[in-house]
């Protein structure tokens, strides 16, 4: 029986597959979406396809759940980074992307847990926006860490937060979508973040929305560099100086085959 051998990293909760991009067959965005579905396939928030390239040490093209194609995911090129140090032992990986070649740096290895420092880039900062939806008036920071983002700063998480952050994002300020991230404010050095990405929905973390939020949160003075941004899924910590660095885990959980 054919099969499409993969390996699944988790970073906080965000979880990917990581699969050689020589099985990606015909149609790369429905196989994901397939592999993605947590019913009837492996079940992810997505999949890092990897392949050769000159530019880096890998390249990963990123498909999200829903088959749309992104930039770039922190948490999803750490979980890569992971996946080739386990196979090669290299602590220094350079991860060609959508948005850019990433370079991480291994500085915890335990097993199949591996902890590393990302270099991110530079943040291209639009600020303040407001949006109107249906029913409410948002204002929050449009800005890019490789991929869009809108940052909303709240007192609380209130209940049904999702449902406005799906409505911002399907606004016509964001044409290509958005992801949402609402930020509480813990002290200076500390944030608390809820995220709704695009292409999956709510998620348990989000590497470039850590990086968002805590750029966001230093750009309007909230906070000052390095933040620890904690999700539902655990804690990365940001650190903005010209260049955002993003440092954090990534768990190899398992492999195996996916039968077509």
């Amino acid at each position: 029986m054919p099969s499409i051998p993969f390996a699944k990293a988790s970073a906080c909760g965000n979880d990917f597959l990581v699969i050689d991009f020589a099985h990606a067959g015909d149609n790369p965005s429905e196989l994901s979406r397939r592999l993605c579905d947590r019913h009837n396939g492996v079940g992810a928030d997505g999949v890092e396809w990897i392949l050769p390239t000159s530019e880096a040490d890998i390249e990963a093209r990123l498909i999200n759940a829903d088959g749309s194609e992104a930039e770039v995911s922190g948490n999803g090129t750490r979980c890569v980074a992971a996946c080739i140090s386990d196979h090669t032992g290299a602590t220094k990986i350079r991860i060609l992307t959508g948005a850019g070649v990433k370079a991480c740096e291994l500085t915890v290895h335990n097993g199949t847990s591996f902890e590393f420092k990302a270099a991110m880039g530079k943040p291209e900062i639009a600020g303040e926006l407001t949006v109107k939806t249906r029913h409410h008036e948002t204002t929050g920071i449009q800005l890019s860490t490789g991929n869009p983002h809108f940052v909303i700063f709240v007192e609380e998480f209130e209940e049904g937060w999702q449902v406005l952050a799906d409505s911002v994002a399907r606004t016509p300020h964001f044409p290509l979508g958005t992801n949402i991230e609402f930020v509480k404010v813990l002290d200076r050095h500390s944030l608390d973040v809820r995220l709704y990405e695009r292409g999956v929905g709510e998620t348990q973390s989000s590497g470039t929305g850590s990086c968002a939020s805590a750029v966001a949160a230093i750009h309007s003075g909230k906070c000052e560099s390095p933040v620890r941004v904690a999700t539902p899924g655990g804690a990365q910590t940001v650190e903005w100086s010209g260049e955002i660095t993003l440092t954090g885990p990534a768990t190899i959980v398992c492999t195996g085959e996916f039968f077509i």
